[in-house]
């Protein structure tokens, strides 16, 4: 593994020519297939406190919450610094649906331990006990990168690439500690603070994370849809080519506000990502340019093998301009707007509604499985419901 915090060796990482050329394999001999189900972290490889985590900070309001805990800002005691708590519900035996493997969070752990890059959310403290565990992280302000784009009014492509290349330069970093995200997506992809003249980029949510060992395959069938690779769909050894898929769909969308391979149903999409096949539709990518078109030609490839690698794309003429006048056409040319707004005003929506289901369905178990419930809590349980469903509403409307 290359030292932690070097830059990375282009020699090493299969470099080519942004016009092309061959580029060194991945590696198809592997020994051994490694499924994320099946493998086990040894807890002493953390550092887990098994003390109360409220003896060290000073819990606040609540930031959000999904099916398995909740995030709070919290400030540590010690030196007044604020941060984001993540109170994660562990599954009390194998067999229970309530909470989350500690495996797959010391999963998560075991990695966000190997990085720290200023563009990736870094973890600081984590704690320990049978029914639950607290991951304490930077505290990230500044909201999801695609809503902060979909509020200004006009966005040139070189505007835009000075977001692309911080979220290129964390993942540069990532692969090569042999780490692959896999489950990039702009949900995934945040800014430090947003009230800055240059706003720095946070990539989040190692959860699906893997490090993937030499002489080791891994499979995993996970991901979301539009933005998972054809190997993923296949079952086929994922790495870090797998992320570099994710970059071209996420390009792609940034520049245009649409999805390349986005269907009707998740089935029509998976068919489309397997399939490959996208366009460059003259109507919608008229004001873009043909160097921002070839960056993502080279990364939505079948073959891993074929697509560029992160420190490829830090150097491709797109981001790294070779002379004055890709530098002109750069700032010349701009993403649609229009269509973006409409896109993350989509995805918003479908957020929220997943939201309200997911809410609704935990209302449904709750009453069945305690029908006696009192009522005050389950009113607490109703109001949460309203709430989603204005925002729901709301993202409604703004389609």
């Amino acid at each position: 593994m290359a030292e932690r915090g070097r830059a990375p060796d282009p020699a090493n990482m299969g470099v080519r020519s942004p016009n092309g050329g061959s580029k060194s394999s991945q590696g198809e001999d592997y020994e051994e297939i490694v499924n994320l189900e099946d493998e086990v972290f040894n807890p002493n490889m953390t550092s887990f406190k098994h003390e109360n985590v409220e003896d060290l900070y000073e819990l606040l309001e609540k930031l959000g919450s999904g099916h398995f805990g909740v995030v709070k800002k919290c400030r540590q005691k010690s030196t007044g610094t604020y941060f984001a708590g993540k109170f994660i519900k562990t599954r009390k035996c194998k067999g229970s649906r309530l909470g989350l493997d500690r495996d797959q969070i010391e999963r998560e752990v075991f990695i966000l331990q190997q990085l720290e890059h200023p563009n990736i959310m870094r973890l600081h403290d984590v704690f320990a006990s049978k029914a639950e565990m607290v991951l304490i992280l930077e505290l990230i302000r500044g909201g999801e990168l695609f809503d902060f784009i979909a509020e200004k009014e006009a966005l040139s492509e070189e505007d835009a690439i000075e977001f692309l290349e911080q979220i290129l330069k964390g993942v540069t970093y990532m692969h090569t500690c042999n780490i692959a995200h896999l489950d990039l997506k702009p949900e995934n992809i945040m800014l430090q603070e947003k009230d800055v003249p240059h706003p720095k980029i946070k990539i989040i949510d190692f959860g699906l994370a893997q490090k993937i060992e030499d002489g080791a395959v891994f499979k995993s069938l996970c991901g979301t849809p539009q933005y998972i690779a054809p190997e993923v769909i296949n079952y086929e050894p994922l790495g870090p080519p797998t992320d570099m898929w994710s970059i071209g769909v996420i390009t792609y969308i940034l520049l245009s506000g649409l999805s390349p391979f986005q269907g009707e149903t998740d089935q029509e999409t998976l068919t489309n990502v397997v399939s490959g096949n996208y366009e460059f539709d003259d109507r919608i990518f008229k004001q873009t340019s043909e160097l921002a078109k070839d960056f993502i030609q080279q990364l939505l490839l079948k073959d891993p093998r074929d697509r560029m690698t992160a420190v490829e794309c830090l150097i491709h003429p797109w981001i790294k301009p070779l002379n004055r006048k890709q530098a002109v056409n750069r700032s010349r040319s701009s993403i649609n707007m229009k269509n973006f707004k409409k896109f993350n005003a989509r995805r918003k929506w479908k957020l929220s509604y997943n939201m309200v289901s997911a809410c609704n369905r935990l209302c449904r178990m709750k009453l069945l499985c305690n029908p006696m419930k009192d009522e005050e809590e389950l009113w607490g349980t109703a109001e949460t419901n309203v709430s989603t469903d204005r925002t729901f509403q709301q993202n409604l409307k703004a389609v």
